[in-house]
């Protein structure tokens, strides 16, 4: 309702959850609502995350897909879950390389919507969940896991996130 014609907006998912995310946006948007001709990126974050030196193990890092520049442009940037906000913050740091968009707008799956780190909110959400600190979500996709599921569920005993 916001972008009757996607003329000047262009699609983001953040590497690698978003992307899962924003790959069916895309899709819905092209192939049942023939809405096309709008640029789709996907962005790598990994290097402008605030913690990317103080990890434990190895960044895993994606490839950007950015054929495009946001330059002027509605940019939708789409994620997976929204707990801290620090994800975002690394999105936008990372977009800036790509010009300055007119407007930004926020996409989500789940909204953690407590213990935010960074004052963002999503102008878009599939759920809000009020999850404890010490609480996780996860989403799992049909393409991956078998079937498309969002679990919320307790850290270990020892407060280690469980392994799926």
């Amino acid at each position: 309702e916001d972008h009757v014609d996607f003329e000047n907006v262009c699609l983001v998912g953040i590497q690698a959850r978003g992307v899962l995310l924003a790959d069916r946006i895309y899709a819905h948007l092209t192939e049942n609502l023939g809405i096309d001709n709008f640029p789709y990126g996907k962005l790598d974050i990994s290097f402008y995350r605030d913690d990317f030196r103080t990890r434990k193990k190895p960044l895993t890092v994606n490839e950007n897909e950015m054929d495009f520049l946001v330059e002027k442009k509605k940019v939708i940037l789409v994620d997976d879950v929204l707990y801290s906000g620090r994800t975002v913050q690394a999105a936008l740091t990372a977009l800036n390389h790509y010009g300055r968009p007119d407007t930004v707008e926020l996409l989500v799956l789940v909204d953690r919507r407590f213990h935010r780190e960074i004052p963002v909110s999503p102008d878009y959400c599939g759920i809000t969940v009020d999850a404890l600190e010490n609480e996780y979500v996860k989403v799992f996709w049909e393409h991956i896991n078998g079937e498309d599921e969002i679990l919320l569920f307790p850290a270990n005993e020892d407060g280690s996130t469980p392994q799926f």
